[in-house]
C-alpha cells in the first residue's frame, strides 16, 4: 500500500480535531501545517468515538478531494451529518476520540461470486458492495473489531447497504476491496 508516514497520520488527526474544535467548539485554533502529500487526492474516512462507542463515521471512499480538504470535510460531516446520530455538541468534544483512515482506491473483485470469500482478507481489506441501486461500505478495522470471518464480513456489508445478507453472491452485484491506514488520536482535550 502506498501510504503516508506516521507523522503525516498524526497531522491528519490534528487536522480533524482542529475543525471540530473550531466549528463545533467555537475555539480559535492555530492553523495546522499540512505536508505536500496532503495535496494528493485520496479516499478518507473519519470515525468519531465517545467513551468507546461509535459517535459518527463519514468519508470519501474514492480519491475525489485532496487530503487537506477531505479530512476536515469528513470530520465535520461525521460530527454533524451522520444520520445514525444526533450532531456532536460542544460539551462532548473533550470525550470524543478521532480515528482517520486513509484509503487506497477501490479495486473490483473479479472472481466469481461463489469464490468472493477467498478474495477478502479480514484485517487487510475494506469492502464496498454495489448492486440493486444500493451501495454499502465497511472499513478494514470493522471485521477485526467484531471478530468476523470473511463470509460474515460480506454479509454485513450487504446489510450496511440495505441489502439482504448473501446478496454478495449475486452475479449482478459488484464487490470492491480497498486497504486503509488507520491513525488514532493519541490524546485530546
Amino acid at each position: 500500500m502506498d501510504g503516508i508516514s506516521s507523522e503525516e497520520g498524526a497531522t491528519a488527526v490534528k487536522l480533524a480535531r482542529r475543525i471540530l474544535q473550531e466549528k463545533i467548539g467555537g475555539e480559535e485554533i492555530a492553523t495546522v501545517s499540512v505536508p505536500d502529500s496532503f495535496r494528493e487526492k485520496r479516499g478518507v474516512f473519519v470515525t468519531l468515538s465517545r467513551k468507546g462507542d461509535l459517535r459518527g463515521c463519514i468519508g470519501y471512499p474514492t480519491p475525489v478531494l485532496p487530503l487537506a480538504v477531505a479530512i476536515p470535510e469528513a470530520a465535520l460531516s461525521a460530527a454533524l451529518h451522520d444520520p445514525r446520530f444526533q450532531p456532536v455538541r460542544a460539551d462532548e468534544l473533550s470525550e470524543i476520540s478521532i480515528e482517520v483512515t486513509i484509503l487506497t482506491p477501490p479495486v473490483l473483485v473479479l472472481s466469481p461470486p461463489a469464490r468472493r470469500t477467498e478474495a477478502v482478507t479480514v484485517g487487510k481489506h475494506g469492502l464496498i458492495i454495489a448492486g440493486h441501486e444500493r451501495t454499502g461500505l465497511l472499513l478494514p478495522q470493522v471485521p477485526v473489531e467484531y471478530h468476523w470471518d470473511a463470509r460474515t464480513f460480506l454479509d454485513q456489508v450487504c446489510i450496511k447497504a440495505g441489502l439482504p445478507p448473501g446478496t454478495w453472491r449475486d452475479d449482478d452485484t459488484e464487490l470492491y476491496t480497498f486497504e486503509g491506514q488507520i491513525f488514532y488520536e493519541e490524546e485530546h482535550t
